[in-house]
């Protein structure tokens, strides 16, 4: 980097210099990447995201089956890569009865 470099990098998803994660977030390959490539922000936005996923799949997060769909999403909504980001269906929302 040049004489007037920041600790800021440029993040692959919003192209933004941000800040940089502090640590790789799973201790996988998949998480090295997001750790060398996605910058804080973006982080908080998948685990908003992420969380609303496991809330309204109901998902076990300590199945595989759940990792596996989790990662895929991750992968979609960070790296755009895969198929399409699984949607929540709102349109009940706030009508629901237990």
């Amino acid at each position: 980097m040049g004489l007037f470099s920041s600790d800021k990098f440029k993040c692959s998803r919003c192209g933004r210099k941000d800040e940089q994660m502090q640590f790789a977030p799973f201790p996988n390959e998949l998480g090295q990447r997001v750790y060398d490539e996605i910058c804080q922000t973006c982080w908080k936005e998948w685990l908003q995201k992420q969380n609303q996923l496991i809330n309204h799949f109901g998902l076990d997060v300590s199945s595989p089956d759940s990792h596996d769909f989790l990662f895929d999403n991750l992968k979609i909504f960070l790296f755009n890569e895969g198929v399409e980001l699984t949607q929540i269906d709102t349109s009940k929302e706030g009508s629901v009865e237990w």
